[in-house]
C-alpha cells in the first residue's frame, strides 16, 4: 500500500509532535482504481495553468535555524549577540555568513541573503504555518505554497508523469488545505518507494484494469462524500510513478559515486534526489532538515549540524549551475522563525520571530546581493522587511502567475491566496 506522509514529523521543544498518515490504495488486485485515476487526471489537467518549466527546491531548517550564525553574523556587534561560531568571507566584497558554512560562503555570488525576513511569531507550530501558507491558520486550512503551484500548474508534468509536488520530509502546513487532498504532496518513502515496482507482467495489470472498469460505477455509488475524488490525485501520482518513467527519478544509485560522494550523507542524498526530480519535472519539492532548535550549546552544536548542509547545499547550487539548471531552479533555505540575538545563560539561543532565516538561490532572479538590514544587535529588521507573504508572491512571480492569483473557495467565494504579499522587487 502507498503512504504518504501528512503533517510533519518530529517534536520540538513545545512539545507539538507531528505525524500522520494517509494511506491511498494498495497496487495490488482491486486498491488501484484506475478509472478514477484517468477522470483524476483529466481534470487536473484541464484545471492546471500551463507554466514554465520552474522549480522550487524548498529547504525547511526544522526547529528555527539561527539567523545569527547561518546568514548574518555581524562580527561588529557586541559578543554576546555576535555570532558565536565567526564568520567566512564570500566572493561579493563585504559579504560574510557563518564560520561553520565554509563551502557555501563561495556560492553567495550565486545567492540572495534576505537580512530583514520576519513574521513575529516565536511559536513552532504558528511560525511554521506563517511560512508554509502566508497566514496565521489556527485551524490548518489554508492551502500551503506547494498545493497552490500544484493546484495552478496541475498535478503531473504532462510529459513524464512526475508529480509536481513532492515532499521528501513532511513539513506542518505542507498539504492542500480547502483546495483539497488532490493537491497534496507526494511522499516517495519507505514502502511508497518499494511499491514503484509492478509485480506482474503488463498483460495481467491490463486484464485487472478491465475489471476495475466494472468495479468503478459501485465504487462512485458507494463514496458520494468527495472523499474519492480527493484521493485521486494522490491514486493518479501512483500510477504514474509505477508505469512510467518518472519513477527512475527516485533511484539516487543511478548516480555515479562521484557525485554522490559529492552531496555527502543522508541530507545531501536528499538534495541529490530534489535535483533528479526537478530535472525529472516537479515543480515543487519539499525537503527537511531538522534538529536546528539550539536552546543550548549551539557553538557545539552548529558545529555537528552544520557539515552535512555546508557540503549538501553549496554541491547542489554548483551542480545545477554546471547542468544549466540553476536559472530554473529556485533553492530557497528557511525555517519557522530565527533565535534570540543574544546568547542565554545555556549557551543557546531561544525562540524569535522578529527576525527569521531565508537565503535563495537561482530561478532565473538576480542573484549575488544581501537585501534588507538587520539592527545592530540583530534584533528586527531596519530595512527593508520582508513578510512570507512577499516571499510567495515573488515565486509566483518566477513561476509566471499573478501576485494576484485566485482559487475559488469551498464557500464559492473567489480567494486571493497571497493578499497582502508583493514581488521582492530586489530579485526581479
Amino acid at each position: 500500500m502507498l503512504t504518504f506522509s501528512g503533517e510533519s514529523t518530529g517534536r520540538f521543544c513545545d512539545g507539538v509532535s507531528r505525524r500522520n498518515f494517509l494511506q491511498v490504495g494498495s497496487l495490488g488486485f482491486a486498491g488501484l482504481t484506475l478509472p478514477n485515476l484517468l477522470r483524476a487526471k483529466d481534470a487536473a489537467t484541464k484545471a492546471g495553468t500551463p507554466l514554465n518549466n520552474k522549480s522550487v527546491i524548498w529547504i525547511w531548517l526544522s526547529g528555527g535555524a539561527t539567523h545569527v550564525e547561518t546568514f548574518d553574523p555581524k562580527m561588529t556587534a557586541p559578543s554576546e549577540y555576535r555570532s558565536v561560531t565567526g564568520e567566512c568571507k564570500t566572493p561579493i566584497p563585504g559579504v560574510t555568513i557563518g564560520g561553520t558554512f565554509p563551502q557555501i560562503a563561495k556560492c553567495v555570488d550565486k545567492m540572495a541573503l534576505v537580512r530583514s525576513f520576519a513574521h513575529g511569531s516565536s511559536s513552532h507550530r504558528t511560525g511554521t504555518t506563517l511560512v508554509m501558507t502566508g497566514y496565521n491558520d489556527r485551524n490548518n486550512m489554508k492551502p500551503s505554497l506547494g498545493s497552490i503551484i500544484t493546484k495552478a500548474r496541475g498535478t503531473t508534468h504532462p510529459g513524464t508523469g512526475m508529480p509536481t509536488y513532492v515532499r521528501i520530509g513532511s513539513i506542518r502546513s505542507d498539504g492542500g488545505g480547502w483546495l483539497g487532498a488532490r493537491y497534496q504532496a507526494m511522499s516517495p518513502s519507505g514502502q511508497a518507494r518499494k511499491d514503484m515496482t509492478v509485480s506482474v507482467d503488463n498483460d495481467r495489470f491490463g486484464a485487472r484494469r478491465g475489471l476495475l472498469d466494472s468495479l468503478d460505477t459501485i465504487n462512485r455509488n458507494i463514496d458520494r462524500t468527495g472523499q474519492i475524488e480527493g484521493l485521486d490525485g494522490f491514486e493518479q501520482q501512483a500510477f504514474n510513478l509505477v508505469l512510467g518513467d518518472a519513477k527512475d527519478a527516485f533511484d539516487v544509485k543511478k548516480e555515479s559515486a562521484k557525485t554522490r560522494a559529492r552531496y555527502g550523507g543522508r541530507f545531501g542524498e536528499q538534495l541529490l534526489l530534489a535535483r533528479r526530480l526537478c530535472e525529472a519535472g516537479a515543480g515543487f519539492v519539499n525537503l527537511n532538515y531538522g534538529g536546528w532548535d539550539m536552546h543550548s550549546n549551539i557553538a557545539r552544536s552548529l558545529k555537528s549540524r552544520s557539515p552535512q548542509m555546508d557540503q549538501g547545499i553549496s554541491a547542489l547550487i554548483e551542480d545545477l549551475d554546471e547542468r544549466g539548471m540553476l536559472d530554473d531552479t529556485l533553492v530557497i533555505i528557511t525555517g519557522e522563525f530565527g533565535r534570540t540575538p543574544r546568547v542565554n545563560k545555556r549557551a543557546g539561543r531561544d525562540h524569535w520571530g522578529r527576525l527569521c532565516t531565508l537565503a535563495l538561490a537561482g530561478g532565473g532572479l538576480r542573484m549575488g546581493q544581501v537585501i534588507g538590514k538587520s539592527s545592530a544587535k540583530l534584533e528586527v529588521p531596519t530595512e527593508r522587511p520582508i513578510h512570507p507573504q512577499d516571499l510567495m508572491a515573488t515565486i509566483f512571480h518566477m513561476y509566471g502567475l499573478s501576485p494576484k492569483l485566485q482559487f475559488t473557495s469551498p464557500q464559492g467565494r473567489p480567494t486571493y491566496m497571497v493578499e497582502n504579499g508583493r514581488p521582492i522587487k530586489e530579485l526581479i
